[in-house]
């Protein structure tokens, strides 16, 4: 018997749950994960960086969970000394036609609070790193980079600390209500509870459904490919290197990111993809293929941008393509330069009418929270949006 069970031992739902047990060690809380390891899906595929709060709307959940998030996961890790680096890094328009949301860009920056942001002319970019491409760009201090993975862990310890459970190897099968309570049917055993929390990411409308509650989008499983810069080409890049994003587009597009761990990856793109953990080009899932483009709103999306996603086919098949999206940043990095590297799969909401959701989603019932959009920077606000989805935890055992 548990006051509240948690599906998804993401980093979302690791940092939820360690919430609820810091601001009410009482409270019997367990998180469920289905696979062995923990972090295993967007949490430890993601590109480790900490996010600064520069792309995202000021006044929505993003800019408001990033910021605090971010705060917050500074300190966390001075605290539990998990290694991080605040490298900085310059956003670069590379064109003329760009300037206009590059500023946009740096008013969204100053909005959202980020103190000490530059604006680079082309020999100050290159001042910041020598080989890069572009006409201006801006310089942001706060970001950094992580191993999201480590952070993870470490919430777990936390929580098992403070005498939580954690279940990995337990997949939901089932939820159901009985006698007032809530029944969460794992391959391994049920645990009944007052709450569920659904922080399933990739699987989070398909679990929502299970619960009873009402749901209005589906989620879009959109694939980010990375290659690595062979060791004697990293001195190309110094530390993070971001075009000017597509404002109709909700995905970054290709940069350079120098790892924590060692190591420059070049990307992702962003390709729809075959299976919600579809990794690779040959993970196909008819079932899942069959839910996105049977999904209306999927279909609007498609003739929306349709050209974009061309394109991003073509790069992902095309090596000669991606790399010439990398030269527009880095004239000098070459083909030969690049080696195959990792993927990750981002889950992304869209709603019926076509809208891929921009901002985080959260909805709620009685018995049940569910996390139904936490993208980029899900990560760097997990301590944020953990305590936003405590506060409401909390409520129904202030009564």
């Amino acid at each position: 018997m548990y006051n509240v069970v948690i599906i998804g031992g993401g980093i979302v739902g690791l940092a939820s749950a360690l919430k609820i047990k810091e601001a009410n060690p009482k409270l019997r809380v367990a998180v469920v994960e289905k696979e062995k390891d923990l972090a295993s899906h967007q949490t430890g595929h993601n590109s480790g960086v900490i996010h600064s709060g520069l792309y995202y709307k000021p006044g929505s959940l993003k800019a408001k969970n990033c910021v605090d998030g971010y705060n917050q996961l500074i300190r966390f890790c001075d605290e539990e000394e998990i290694n991080y680096e605040l490298c900085g890094k310059i956003v670069v328009a590379t064109n003329d036609s760009q300037l206009p949301t590059l500023d946009m860009l740096y008013e969204r920056g100053v909005q959202n609070g980020l103190d000490g942001m530059k604006k680079l002319d082309k020999d100050e970019l290159q001042s910041y790193e020598p080989h890069v491409n572009g006409v201006k760009g801006i310089f942001v201090p706060q970001t950094g980079i992580i191993d999201y993975k480590a952070v993870a862990y470490k919430y777990a310890e936390k929580i098992r600390h403070f005498n939580g459970d954690i279940f990995p190897d337990n997949k939901v099968t089932d939820i159901k209500e009985a006698n007032g309570f809530i029944q969460v049917v794992t391959n391994r055993q049920t645990l009944t509870t007052r709450l569920v929390i659904n922080c399933t990411g990739l699987f989070s409308d398909k679990i929502a459904k299970l619960t009873g509650m009402p749901v209005d989008y589906r989620i879009i499983p959109f694939r980010g490919e990375y290659y690595k810069i062979k060791p004697e080409k990293e001195h190309l890049v110094k530390n993070l290197i971001y075009p000017v994003p597509d404002p109709n587009f909700p995905f970054l597009g290709v940069h350079f990111t120098r790892m924590i761990n060692g190591g420059i990856e070049a990307g992702p793109n962003a390709v729809l993809a075959y299976k919600r953990e579809g990794y690779t080009k040959k993970d196909i899932s008819l079932g899942d293929m069959a839910g996105t483009l049977g999904w209306k709103g999927f279909r609007k999306v498609a003739g929306k941008y349709w050209k974009t996603g061309l394109g991003e086919f073509y790069r992902s098949y095309s090596k000669n393509a991606f790399t010439k999206a990398l030269q527009e940043l880095l004239p000098d990095i070459q083909k030969n330069d690049l080696v195959p590297g990792g993927s990750g799969v981002r889950a992304q909401a869209c709603d019926r009418n076509g809208g891929l959701i921009d901002d985080f989603l959260i909805l709620e019932t009685e018995k049940v929270i569910n996390v139904g959009n936490a993208p980029s920077p899900a990560a760097t606000s997990s301590l944020s949006i953990g305590d936003h989805v405590a506060s409401l935890a909390l409520k129904r055992f202030d009564k």
